[in-house]
């Protein structure tokens, strides 16, 4: 059932609302029959560069490009009327200059009609979140475990694990607060410094893999799902092995094929009833 009343989308400023009033309940999606059951359920929905690795089979998020991001969104926004629609910026999009950023996002908003766009990006990023802010474009900042920055962090591990590197992360949040961003996804970060920055900052923090005091929580909604095969993050939970029975009607549609049972007379055009 719905937990929305309001016929309108989700805007940022109303996300933006939430800090200190209500969890923020978020997830991916990358295709419309996804997007299209999400959206009554959630706050937020981001069309992830993890679509890199889980609808393409990908070993990690750097490959995916600018036009598919804005294809995936495109076919997010039109399935859903009530969740803030997010879309990452791809590797390589926005790292060169604030210009390129905004040429890059702009691109992706026009073709797909999303709400924002999400960089991942430390201090040194958040030039380029108020350069985007400035000029109309909502930034959802990412901190901590960055997957685009997976080969200068030496893979996926978990960050802020020492007081320098804590000290690090914060002022990373805090830059990107400062230059704009409507709020900040943690992921991958110790819990007690996670719990610091939502504490700290004015803006929403969305947590992944990182603290129940966060002002809201992401995943990506095939590992909820038991969608991902036998990778599935320590942070993650699975709330249904909705792979299970996809796994059994695929199989009842086959025997039934092989033997057939199916079609029907009932499935076919041009017959007479009796």
């Amino acid at each position: 059932m719905s937990i929305h009343t309001q016929t309108a989308r989700i805007s940022v400023p109303q996300i933006m609302s939430y800090k200190g009033q209500r969890k923020i309940a978020a997830l991916t999606a990358y295709t419309t029959p996804f997007a299209r059951l999400l959206d009554d359920s959630l706050d937020m929905i981001l069309v992830g560069d993890s679509t890199a690795m889980v609808g393409y089979g990908l070993p990690d998020t750097m490959s995916i490009t600018v036009t598919q991001m804005a294809a995936h969104a495109a076919a997010v926004v039109r399935a859903t009327r009530h969740a803030c629609v997010m879309v990452d910026m791809p590797f390589g999009s926005y790292q060169q200059s604030a210009s390129q950023a905004f040429g890059s996002a702009a691109r992706m908003l026009a073709a797909s009609g999303a709400d924002g766009v999400k960089l991942e990006g430390g201090e040194a990023l958040a030039p380029t979140t108020r350069f985007l802010v400035e000029r109309g474009v909502p930034v959802l900042a990412h901190v901590g475990l960055m997957p685009q920055y997976k080969n200068t962090m030496g893979g996926f591990k978990a960050q802020g694990m020492t007081d320098a590197a804590a000290d690090r992360i914060m002022q990373d949040a805090l830059a990107h607060q400062q230059a704009g961003a409507f709020a900040v996804v943690l992921e991958g970060v110790a819990e007690g410094l996670a719990r610091r920055i939502t504490r700290s900052l004015d803006i929403p923090t969305i947590g992944i893999g990182a603290s129940p005091d966060c002002d809201g929580q992401i995943l990506v909604t095939e590992d909820i799902l038991g969608l991902s095969g036998s990778r599935i993050p320590r942070f993650a939970k699975q709330f249904a092995d909705v792979g299970a029975v996809i796994r059994q009607a695929v199989e009842q549609y086959a025997t039934e094929v092989r033997a057939g049972a199916f079609p029907g007379m009932e499935h076919c055009f041009g017959v007479k009833k009796p």
